[in-house]
């Protein structure tokens, strides 16, 4: 049954039900009200592999949540972009209350998602006492999620892990015990914030202002954070100086603050503003000015007389690699539902008297994209549950995800046409959201660095090339011209590097992004040969070895002077067997 009038024009001599038929509103259903388990082949297929004999403890789980992220978060994650966050900034006696107020559907999600999420404490061990890995599922969580709403998901875990862990380090026993109490529902409970980024630098962290002093087992801490997401929590780690350190990198420490005092007053917390954001609305973003707020230096006590040990930006920056790994999931939850809302609508819409997904070069561009996701999900996957963890590997996951999640999302609006770029459909808001993920923990020029950080003082290439080099020794039979040709550019990275580490400082630095560029490629064409040798020894098929072949020809073969154009076609000879594995759906 329809939910609409037929109008006038359609019965127009030129018009008809055939024609009325391609724009019948109830056949375009998208990814929301599926259930995103079950519709996604690539996940079971991970989950499988990752939890082992726990696949039958965790399935049903899997299950209920694909039903809730594809379900009432997808849909209230619509109604808070529409509705986003407001701030009261004074009550009836014009006093500064500065309160964040959340819309209910954001409040509803954020209760349904906390109470059910695969983090939480009580859920991790009833998985450890059944002799199940959560570690996996958590990781499916944040997945399922990422393609409802990545403002939620930075919502509910950013700086979740950093304020507990350094809180259990350094924090006085009584703010220990009242931090416990704020993250009783685990780590991923909306509780938390970072508050780095100052109007005198972003990345540039040396050159902040915001100072803490001295007062008992305490700090005053004065400054103004200029953009502060998640503002409506209630523990902060902050960056400062302490009164009279360098004003420079060594002179910064990290610090707590929650935004009640000790005596339960209300702390020197003010929000001047929200942030009028292009997307991700669903987190509170803002403006934050400390005015002698009660701080918690994190750092070992016997250095509290110096303002801390000068290594608390490091200590930070150990953490931030999990967070990147975060943001680079963003970033992939935002490649998949782009891909998820484009099958669909290619499978709906007509033209030229036929399906858009049976267009040729509409199969092309569909097949792209599966081949493009499911490589930077290879990446994501590996960097949470690959063992062991690569120093190199959350930057360059992150560089190469990010960035899909944008191209993903643009191409879905090209996907759609016009009707994609109209905000009641719903790739719109998805390409408002993924073009953050570039910019949160640090942009491309900032991963480079870090890259470099990590090969010069680490020889952090050294773990990660021998990673890539049995990845693809466990390439599948049958396909030995893929695994040759990933084998031949791991060592031709390696010869990239040396050469690169020769070069003259500053044209060292310019070329850290095409180097880093050719590392992720090479990971991924990697990771997607190891899978493709899971899937031949559990199954015995051979999808995933298309998708690494189709990869490896795009991003690491030489296309000659004919550009490829006479490559085999098995993007379109075999589209059934890539967007069948992709998605199942209507």
């Amino acid at each position: 049954m329809t939910s609409y009038l037929i109008e006038p024009f359609d019965r127009l001599p030129f018009g008809g039900a055939e024609k009325a038929r391609r724009y019948a509103t109830e056949r375009y259903q998208g990814a929301v009200g599926r259930n995103w388990y079950d519709c996604d082949p690539t996940l079971r297929f991970l989950m499988r592999r990752h939890l082992g004999d726990g696949f039958g403890w965790a399935e049903p789980r899997l299950k209920e949540m694909g039903a809730l992220m594809g379900g009432p978060i997808a849909e209230r994650a619509e109604e808070t972009d529409r509705n986003p966050p407001r701030l009261e900034k004074y009550d009836r006696w014009g006093r500064d209350v500065s309160e964040v107020v959340m819309p209910p559907s954001f409040e509803a999600a954020r209760r349904d998602l906390v109470a059910t999420s695969f983090t939480r404490p009580d859920f991790v061990a009833e998985a450890k006492a059944g002799g199940v890995d959560a570690a996996p599922l958590g990781v499916a969580w944040s997945y399922l999620l990422d393609q409802a709403d990545i403002g939620m998901a930075c919502a509910l875990g950013t700086g979740g892990d950093m304020v507990v862990r350094l809180t259990e380090m350094f924090a006085p026993e009584d703010v220990k015990e009242r931090v416990r109490e704020l993250f009783a529902a685990g780590e991923m409970s909306g509780e938390a914030a970072q508050m780095l980024t100052e109007r005198s630098g972003g990345s540039d962290l040396g050159a902040l202002e915001s100072t803490a002093s001295k007062d008992g087992d305490a700090w005053r801490l004065n400054g103004f954070k200029w953009f502060a997401s998640n503002a409506n929590g209630s523990a902060f780690v902050v960056l400062a100086k302490s009164e009279g350190a360098a004003d420079g990198v060594r002179g910064i420490a990290p610090f707590l603050v929650l935004k009640e005092r000790r005596d339960g007053s209300r702390n020197g917390v003010r929000v001047r503003r929200l942030k009028d954001k292009l997307g991700t609305r669903s987190v509170a973003s803002a403006e934050i000015e400390f005015t002698d707020a009660e701080a918690f230096l994190l750092a070992p006590p016997s250095t509290a007389g110096q303002g801390g040990d000068g290594k608390g930006l490091a200590r930070m920056m150990e953490l931030t690699n999990g967070a990147r790994l975060g943001i680079a999931m963003m970033g992939l939850g935002c490649a998949r539902r782009a891909l998820v809302e484009s099958l669909c609508y290619a499978r709906a819409r007509e033209a030229f008297g036929a399906a858009l997904i049976d267009q040729p070069l509409m199969r092309r561009k569909l097949a792209e994209l599966i081949v493009e996701t499911e490589a930077a999900q290879a990446l994501v996957f590996d960097g949470y549950l690959g063992r062991p963890r690569l120093r190199v590997a959350a930057a360059l996951i992150k560089l190469r995800a990010a960035r899909l999640g944008v191209t993903a999302a643009s191409d879905a609006i090209e996907i759609h046409g016009g009707n994609g770029y109209i905000e009641q459909w719903p790739v719109a808001r998805l390409l408002r959201d993924a073009q953050v993920n570039p910019i949160w923990e640090g942009g491309d020029n900032i991963l480079c660095l870090d890259v470099r950080r990590a090969i010069e003082r680490q020889d952090a290439h050294e773990p990660f090339l021998e990673r890539l080099t049995q990845a693809v020794e466990q390439a599948p039979p049958g396909d030995d011209a893929t695994a040759a040709l990933v084998g031949d550019r791991i060592g031709h990275l390696r010869q990239a590097i040396e050469t690169w580490r020769d070069l003259d400082k500053a044209i060292a630095e310019a070329r850290l992004f095409p180097l880093a560029q050719y590392m992720a490629d090479v990971y991924a064409a990697a990771l997607l040969l190891e899978q493709a040798g899971w899937e031949r020894a559990d199954a015995g098929t051979d999808r995933k070895a298309l998708v690494a072949r189709l990869y490896a020809r795009s991003h690491l073969a030489d296309a000659g002077p004919l550009r490829a154009i006479g490559a085999p076609a098995e993007d379109l000879d075999r589209f059934a067997d890539l967007a069948d594995g992709a998605f199942i759906g209507d």
